[in-house]
């Protein structure tokens, strides 16, 4: 019979633990808890050690808060030039508020997803098919601001929407690829035309310049040689003007010297005659002299002209 009670009393001081250790709870980091108290709210349990009163309290849902991210299958859309595509898009959501996310809608997931689909739809339909293909930002600026909005009642804040993938029609990718080959070779026919021209230019600017330093260097030689020959006539005329220097000075010395030596009046008449000589040698016909010489000073003063004629 002792036994008996003392098994009863550790099984109640057991199960007594259990409980109270079950009213203790710990919340981890960037997570909370909801708390209801008889089926209804309580609290909004945030991070570290809280305590419930045991068969009256309740944790009714965990939320992480962290940003989380949820990639939703393709989804067929219509453009406005009706054709038809499929779309992925990938959306990162965050949790501001646990009591709405807890309260707000009944499975928050499968509720972004349809709202994603149904904005998408509505943004695509306004747009062309070359529209949707080049507006990827703008899309998503539009159905984030959209989801945002529609997903603030429940808690939720819509941090960016991407588009992951557009898929079209097979027979729009066939056109496409044929457009995108076609404008790759226009652009390589544009290329190669403009490569030739450019090489074109830069040929005629080289024989253009070629032509250019030619005609300089046979400008500069030109010069050249006329400053060479221009020097050469200064030289030759100088080495004219020396030589009929030094033939006077010779011929007024030779008269000096005669002077000097007292030549009689023969002597002067023979010399008179040997200059009458040289004067006349050559191809004249006629020579003209004084009427009278007195002297080598006056034979050397009065030869005036010797004229020549065929």
């Amino acid at each position: 019979m002792v036994e008996t009670k003392i098994i009863i009393i550790v099984s109640i001081a057991v199960l007594l633990v259990i409980i109270l250790a079950s009213c203790i709870k710990i919340v981890p980091q960037a997570h909370s808890y909801i708390l209801e108290r008889l089926g209804a709210f309580q609290a909004a349990w945030g991070v570290g050690i809280h305590f419930k009163v045991p068969f009256i309290d309740r944790v009714a849902k965990k939320v992480l808060l962290k940003e989380q991210v949820v990639d939703f299958d393709p989804q067929p859309v219509i453009t406005k030039d009706n054709v038809t595509m499929r779309i992925d898009t990938v959306v990162f959501y965050q949790i501001t508020d646990p009591k709405l996310y807890a309260y707000g809608v009944e499975n928050p997931i499968m509720a972004i997803e349809n709202l994603t689909a149904t904005t998408l739809r509505n943004i695509i339909g306004e747009l062309e098919l070359d529209q949707t293909l080049t507006s990827r930002e703008t899309i998503n600026t539009k159905m984030r601001s959209s989801l945002d909005i529609a997903t603030d009642p429940w808690g939720i804040k819509v941090n960016r929407v991407e588009l992951k993938n557009i898929i079209p029609p097979a027979a729009i990718q066939d056109a496409m690829e044929k457009q995108m080959k076609a404008e790759r070779e226009r652009r390589e026919a544009i290329l190669r035309a403009e490569g030739e021209k450019k090489s074109t230019i830069l040929v005629a600017e080289g024989k253009k310049e070629s032509a250019i330093l030619e005609a300089e260097a046979e400008k500069q030689s030109a010069i050249l040689r006329a400053e060479a020959q221009k020097e050469k006539m200064i030289r030759e005329a100088e080495g004219e003007a020396e030589a009929i220097l030094k033939v006077q000075q010779a011929t007024a010395d030779g008269i000096r010297m005669i002077k000097e030596a007292g030549a009689d009046e023969a002597v002067l008449r023979i010399k008179s005659l040997e200059a009458f000589e040289r004067a006349a040698d050559g191809k004249a016909t006629k020579i003209i002299i004084p009427s009278e010489i007195q002297g080598l000073a006056g034979l050397a003063g009065s030869l005036q002209e010797i004229v020549t004629t065929k």
